[in-house]
């Protein structure tokens, strides 16, 4: 698999997966995903992405619960 980045070569491997969003942070480690053996680009195929924003959607809701919470 070729970069898109900088065109050089992708191996298959796991990496960590990190957003920060709506006043969470979230890291999801060891995600397969091609690397960029250059500039070290991930690239996650489709089934990770689904997952992934499944579990996005999921915190999304939960937070949405704490924050409107009462103290």
């Amino acid at each position: 698999m070729e970069c898109h980045y900088c065109k050089s070569t992708m191996v298959r491997t796991k990496t960590a997966y990190a957003i920060n969003k709506n006043g969470y942070h979230l890291v999801i480690d060891d995600v397969p995903a091609w690397i960029c053996q250059q500039c070290g680009e991930p690239y996650f195929e489709g089934e990770q992405v689904d997952i992934i924003q499944e579990i996005v959607k999921s915190v999304d809701s939960k937070i949405v619960k704490v924050q409107l919470a009462r103290p």
